[in-house]
């Protein structure tokens, strides 16, 4: 179990900062959860729809393939005039993000701009316009699809990285911290019993003195009551006299 705590000295300070620490933890591994479930919701919706458009990509290749085909049949190789006709850009792409719990996903989008349409000028007009659309529609899904795709990358990259830390707080931090915070009121439980048991003793102790200092008290109060009871001694001084007396007495008589 002391492998699996943290160093500390144990200390009802340290106790209260384990708990403040614990809490923590505890909250944080929450909020990686929360996080963690709406990345992934995010994660799923971006999958489907990146399914979606590719497979209606496909579809949509195929239309813009035989247009142009049909274009060309009529019209004839018309890759010179499409060369000569672009001066400028027609689509640009602009980026902004997204945020989702913190995490910034690019999301791109097309700008069109007005060009000159000769298409209805030749032979084969509606059919280049027909196989133009498609493949703007191609571009547009393209557009998408790479916006997805970049956010797909992203969000798996940041579900693993909360995933990693979501189970670093859950199997190692906050069993941790419940080591060290079980280990901090054991010591303090075993000091509390030293204590007690300390105080105990300094008790009894207190109060064998004071009981031997009662019967101490109480054994010079019998001697001095017996000293007060005894009879007075007559002093030598006294006996001679009394005895001279009495042989005079004797004598005279």
């Amino acid at each position: 179990m002391s492998a699996a705590r943290f160093p500390c000295l144990p200390s009802r300070m340290t106790l209260q900062q384990f708990k403040n620490r614990l809490r923590g933890a505890s909250k944080g591994h929450s909020l990686l959860k929360k996080k963690a479930d709406a990345l992934v919701m995010r994660y799923r919706r971006i999958l489907r729809e990146l399914k979606e458009l590719k497979e209606g990509m496909i579809k949509e290749m195929k239309t813009a393939s035989f247009s142009l085909a049909q274009a060309k049949y009529v019209a004839g190789d018309i890759s010179m005039s499409v060369v000569e006709s672009v001066k400028n850009a027609a689509v640009k792409a602009k980026i902004r993000h997204d945020n989702v719990a913190g995490v910034r996903l690019p999301v791109f989008r097309l700008m069109e701009f007005q060009t000159e349409d000769m298409a209805g000028i030749g032979k084969g007009g509606e059919q280049i316009r027909s196989a133009r659309e498609s493949f703007q529609r191609i571009l547009e899904m393209m557009v998408k699809i790479a916006s997805l795709q970049t956010s797909f990358v992203t969000l798996d990259e940041a579900i693993k990285v909360t995933n990693r830390r979501v189970n670093a707080l859950e199997k190692v931090v906050i069993p941790k911290v419940e080591n060290t915070i079980a280990y901090i009121l054991s010591e303090l439980d075993e000091l509390e019993r030293e204590e007690f048991f300390r105080l105990k003793k300094v008790q009894g102790v207190k109060r064998r003195v004071a009981a031997e200092e009662q019967q101490k008290l109480k054994a010079l109060k019998e001697a001095a009551i017996a000293a007060g009871a005894a009879p007075r001694k007559q002093p030598a001084s006294d006996m001679l006299a009394t005895a001279a007396g009495q042989d005079d007495e004797d004598i005279v008589a």
